[in-house]
């Protein structure tokens, strides 16, 4: 792990902390269909600036009270949103969950706040940030419209958009079953985001083109 007085991270993503969430619900609209699965997927950056997966976290989510549950969702993300043995939390009991690892990594990569990657993250941004309103939460870590979009960098770098296509195409192992569960797409995602992260710190360290934050500027003609 890197040494905190060098805040590789914070210098890397000025000042953000990149979170891989994903959230299936069930249905389209943000206020009247409920999140029913939250996972988020903690990056770590090694003493060579390459990312890592190292931590996740995740929960089965209660519908709050008079949320619409389309039976379309449903149907293609296999929840049955009341099944017994999901023990899922109400949304201020889950989010406090996953809140709580999210601010301690933020501190200790001595970053400012996180920003969500996701695939299509508007999507997943847009039903946490109703969420936690729903839930009274003061203290949301994420930025509030900042995103990452897997989908974007994966169309730049491999010609594909769908994550399970982008993922294939990044080398990565894809399991239909397991698709469309919060932790599955969560560390798929976060799989991809680092590939690619990685892929470019390498292209940099053999081109010797580009200088982030705190670098050395290049010599003079």
């Amino acid at each position: 792990m890197h040494n905190p007085a060098h805040p590789v991270f914070a210098r890397r993503f000025r000042g953000f902390l990149p979170v891989v969430v994903d959230i299936e619900t069930s249905g389209f609209n943000p206020t009247k269909n409920a999140v029913l699965e939250i996972a988020a997927v903690i990056m770590e950056m090694d003493g060579q600036g390459r990312l890592h997966l190292a931590e996740t976290h995740a929960s089965h989510v209660k519908p709050f009270p008079g949320a619409k549950l389309e039976p379309s969702a449903l149907s293609f993300n296999k929840i049955d949103p009341f099944h017994p043995f999901r023990f899922a939390l109400d949304e201020k009991e889950a989010l406090d969950k996953l809140f709580h690892p999210i601010r301690a990594a933020v501190k200790r990569n001595a970053c400012t706040r996180a920003v969500l990657v996701g695939h299509n993250p508007a999507f997943d941004l847009g039903f946490l940030n109703a969420a936690v309103e729903r839930a009274g939460i003061k203290r949301n870590p994420f930025h509030p419209f900042s995103t990452f979009d897997t989908a974007t960098l994966s169309g730049l770098v491999y010609g594909q958009t769908v994550l399970a296509k982008a993922a294939q195409a990044a080398g990565l192992a894809w399991d239909g079953e397991q698709a469309h569960s919060a932790i599955y797409d969560a560390e798929q995602t976060a799989r991809l985001f680092c590939g690619i992260v990685n892929r470019w710190a390498d292209l940099v360290e053999t081109e010797g083109r580009f200088h982030g934050p705190g670098a050395e500027p290049e010599p003079s003609a």
